[in-house]
């Protein structure tokens, strides 16, 4: 089985930027599955993320900067890594933050995407993306950039629309868990209570959108939940 860590394991990342962190969670499967590191700058326009990092990643070299994506504040060639996760889909031009990304790449730096995808999933997966969607829909009613997620091939598409001639491309998935777990169905509950409140509160089209959300309820208690394949693309510029 293909996992983070025989993909991450060989690598000596050096000094990494982690762009569109949220909370660090791409940064904890890094440091679990890297060969060694040097330091981790995470980067997102959230303000006051600091503070999380500083718990959640006490007394190693790793660090929070508010930041937009687009334009970073770095020079070029200044890492010997750069990575995005499960962001791509909520950038409103994903190919112009690749490019960022590159800018600040050492010739002979990795590239590193890791992007959950919609296509060719089970069942249970298939209720990750239906739900990744209805939420995109609830977000983007409220004005927040939040497109659905790509199919593998648009994942490859965009990464071969970089300066990045060949890339290694994997899919992971987790597949062993129980479907039906209970702590996770109830997390999941609360996660779709969250978003119908949300759907409540919408001048146009909320009453669709909470149809929607607990149709979706019914199919996580029903038919269960796995996460969707991730492609994770490595290349080396």
């Amino acid at each position: 089985m293909i996992t983070f860590e025989t993909i991450f394991f060989p690598i000596s990342a050096g000094r990494v930027l982690d762009v569109a962190t949220g909370r660090g969670g791409f940064i904890h499967a890094l440091i679990e599955s890297l060969s060694s590191y040097d330091e981790i700058i995470g980067i997102d326009t959230v303000a006051g993320t600091e503070a999380i990092f500083a718990e959640s990643f006490a007394e190693k070299p790793i660090s929070y900067r508010q930041m937009d994506a687009s334009t970073l504040e770095f020079d070029d060639a200044s890492f010997d890594t750069v990575c995005i996760a499960n962001s791509l889909h909520h950038l409103p031009d994903p190919q112009h933050v690749l490019a960022e990304m590159m800018r600040v790449l050492k010739p002979g730096g990795r590239f590193i995407i890791s992007e959950m995808f919609r296509d060719g999933l089970t069942d249970a997966q298939e209720t990750h993306a239906l739900l990744h969607h209805w939420w995109a829909a609830v977000d983007s009613a409220e004005g927040i950039v939040h497109n659905e997620t790509y199919t593998k091939q648009e994942l490859i598409k965009l990464a071969q629309g970089t300066a990045i001639d060949t890339w290694a491309f994997h899919e992971v998935a987790y597949l062993d868990e129980d479907p039906k777990d209970e702590a996770t169905i109830q997390q999941l509950d609360q996660i779709i209570d969250r978003y119908v409140e949300k759907a409540e509160k919408l001048s146009n089209g909320g009453t669709q959108l909470i149809e929607r959300g607990q149709a979706l309820r019914r199919r996580v208690h029903e038919i269960g939940f796995h996460g969707a394949t991730a492609l994770v693309a490595v290349g080396i510029k």
